[in-house]
């Protein structure tokens, strides 16, 4: 059972290097600063009403309702109760901020302590949100580690810090009345806070910019905020950075060796099966293999039949797909599977099957959460792909990339790997994107950048065909590609 919090409680930092230097004052200086902001909250305005509300949209869109959450810094608390979590902790070095927290959200926890000695030992959570508080800290890598520390390795991590450039206009807006005045910052750079979370075992995922116009203005805030802090060049005038960050990998971390489900969508494979099989490695604890044949012209399930049959020892299902297109073969495939990771290998064998188990270590290391694989990198066979299929993977590749925040360079290899787990969650927040992709390549690479997972790009010698020709119509499905960038932008980057 999860210990109780004590609500009265207050974590004090022990003696080290730091706190006989200054911190005993700079604590003091900000309790007593953010008590006096708490008293006159209820009846102040500014431009900092907008920002904050800005803000909750944003955390609204990155953490799904229902999570463990914890904000480190939490003020009067309408940021947690926002992202409406199962299990919501606020944390603020402010007895006013604090007492006023409990009373607006008195469903939420909220407890007054020092974020660098945190305490809550007996507590892990699913999001720990650090918003508008590095600058305000003493000791930043302090403060990160404790965050480690209460992480699991499905955590994320979210930060947001003033940019350097707003520096002069928000003490201007301080001087005038517009906005909360503060005392002196540390006004991080996105590479410091890069840096330190490297310190202290955090890595970041992805990092964007938000808000150019702090301002409430009908129609003018939207349009600014929305779109063009987006774009360059405006996005370097943006007031806020964020970052999403994990805890780092570590190796051989997993307590037993996985089971593995190879899906493989076939349609018009017939000459290619008894050969895939044979080149198909066991992997982990078990390997199973499921077939999903799609409405072929030849006998490509009668072959897959036969090669069961051949092999009664391995691990099957064969599937005959009730819908159309690759990407409602793989959904019925994972459906059926029963692994603890999830592969996908087209039955063309452009992707040899030998290279399975590189992806399967990249994702046993945490090394990444979705293992994609990469076409572009090595010099590919002659005539292993066409000079207009090139260069429109080179288009989507920069597209896609700039959508997910994440460098993606081959969006349309055939070879995905993941955590059944993590699968399950795509699937579920699946309706947020609708069901356009006939690919199921990008239902798992935008379900995984709204899910904020670590999207690894893994390199891989693409072949020719030796049997048959490629179900990809590069017209049609190069029009229904431009549709997704339209909808990734309308639900990853421009909201």
């Amino acid at each position: 059972m999860e210990a109780p919090i004590e609500k009265s409680v207050v974590s004090q930092p022990g003696e080290n290097s730091w706190t006989t230097s200054g911190y005993h004052d700079h604590q003091t200086a900000r309790m007593a600063h953010w008590d006096a902001v708490a008293l006159r909250t209820d009846t102040w305005s500014g431009w900092g009403r907008y920002y904050h509300q800005r803000t909750n949209e944003i955390y609204q869109l990155l953490i799904p309702q229902g999570q463990r959450v914890l904000e480190i810094g939490c003020g009067r608390g309408d940021l947690l109760a926002a992202v409406q979590p199962s299990f919501g902790v606020g944390v603020d070095t402010s007895a006013e901020m604090v007492s006023r927290a409990a009373l607006r959200h008195p469903e939420l926890c909220f407890l007054r302590s020092d974020a660098h000695r945190i305490g809550l030992l007996d507590h892990r959570f699913d999001f720990i949100v650090v918003s508008d508080l590095v600058n305000d800290l003493w000791d930043v890598q302090t403060v990160f580690q404790q965050i480690a520390r209460l992480a699991t390795p499905h955590t994320r991590i979210i930060l947001n810090f003033y940019s350097r450039l707003w520096e002069l206009p928000l003490t201007l807006a301080e001087r005038l009345g517009l906005a909360r005045p503060a005392l002196g910052q540390n006004w991080l750079t996105v590479e410091d806070a890069n840096n330190l979370l490297h310190l202290t075992g955090l890595e970041m995922i992805r990092q964007w910019d938000e808000i150019v116009w702090p301002l409430r203005t009908p129609l003018l805030d939207q349009l600014c905020n929305r779109y063009l802090a987006k774009l360059w060049p405006l996005k370097w005038m943006a007031l806020t950075h964020l970052l999403v960050a994990r805890p780092a990998p570590e190796r051989d971390r997993l307590p037993q060796s996985p089971s593995v489900s190879v899906v493989i969508p076939a349609r018009n494979e017939a000459g290619n099966i008894a050969e895939l099989v044979a080149r198909i490695p066991e992997m982990g604890r078990e390997t199973e293999l499921v077939f999903v044949e799609g409405h072929s012209k030849d006998d490509t399930y009668a072959s897959i039949r036969q090669v069961i049959a051949e092999h009664p020892g391995r691990n099957w299902h064969l599937l005959r797909q009730t819908g159309h297109g690759k990407g409602d073969a793989v959904r019925m495939g994972f459906a059926h599977a029963t692994g603890d990771i999830f592969m996908i290998l087209d039955a063309d064998m452009t992707v040899s099957p030998e290279d399975l188990p590189r992806f399967l270590e990249a994702l046993c290391s945490g090394k990444g959460e979705l293992i994609n694989g990469v076409r572009l990198v090595y010099p590919m066979e002659d005539q292993a792909m066409q000079l207009w299929n090139l260069a429109g993977n080179k288009f989507f590749t920069l597209a896609f990339s700039w959508l997910l925040g994440q460098f993606v360079k081959d969006t349309l290899c055939g070879t995905k790997v993941l955590w059944r787990r993590d699968y399950e969650r795509i699937a579920a927040n699946r309706t947020y994107f609708g069901d356009l992709d006939p690919f199921g390549d990008f239902d798992l690479l935008l379900g995984a950048s709204k899910l904020n997972l670590r999207i690894l790009d893994l390199p891989v010698r693409y072949r020719k065909r030796t049997y048959g020709s490629t179900n990809i119509q590069r017209w049609k499905h190069g029009w229904i590609l431009l549709r997704m960038v339209q909808l990734a932008a309308r639900r990853l980057k421009f909201v």
